[in-house]
């Protein structure tokens, strides 16, 4: 039975333009291409830019340049946390899609995982769904800048206090293969009409 944490949505209702990356394994294992996750998102970020005009809003802020921007920092860290932690055991595939209408982005993010990295980002996702972000996110910066660390935990709550972002995850568990494979769909939705 899957699980679900934070607000996850899975479609909006109307919208039909998307576009969908995948990276099945292979010789070359999904975790040893995160570094290159920018450039999938830097391709994603010009491509919705495209449909959505230029010039200012009536706040003064480029909508096209703002929307842009948006896409790529969040695609880039969907991206390399799907292919970072993704299980190359199995042959599941790590994917991205990003649905989009003239208010709204959403984008829906793939990948499998091991049991006990299921578990670890439960316990996470539990501290962030249960805790104030903007709070959280001070913490962390607290907490990095004391601790030599690479594994930063901003991504998601830059998404949230930066974006308004709503984000949501699904965990599920199927056979693939004869092999128990688990994965998560990561849920981000931005709304871009009154911002600015």
């Amino acid at each position: 039975m899957p699980q679900i944490y934070g607000k996850y949505i899975d479609k909006i209702p109307g919208i039909h333009e998307f576009l969908a990356l995948k990276f099945y394994p292979t010789s070359q294992k999904v975790r040893q291409r995160w570094k290159t996750s920018g450039l999938s998102a830097n391709f994603m970020a010009d491509y919705f830019a495209t449909f959505y005009p230029g010039g200012e809003n009536e706040n003064g802020i480029n909508v096209q340049a703002e929307i842009k921007s948006a896409v790529s920092f969040i695609a880039n860290e969907l991206l390399e946390n799907a292919m970072k932690f993704s299980d190359d055991s199995t042959l599941f595939p790590t994917s991205i899609t990003l649905h989009s209408d003239e208010n709204q982005i959403l984008f829906i993010a793939t990948n499998s995982l091991s049991k006990e990295r299921m578990e670890q980002f439960k316990l996470y996702l539990e501290k962030l769904t249960n805790s104030d972000p903007y709070e959280l996110y001070i913490e962390t910066i607290e907490r990095n800048a004391m601790e030599d660390t690479n594994s930063s935990g901003l991504g998601f709550l830059t998404m949230i206090n930066d974006y308004a972002a709503e984000l949501g995850w699904k965990f599920e568990t199927k056979e693939i293969h004869g092999k128990q494979v688990h994965y998560v769909i990561t849920s981000v939705k931005i709304n871009f009409r009154g911002r600015g």
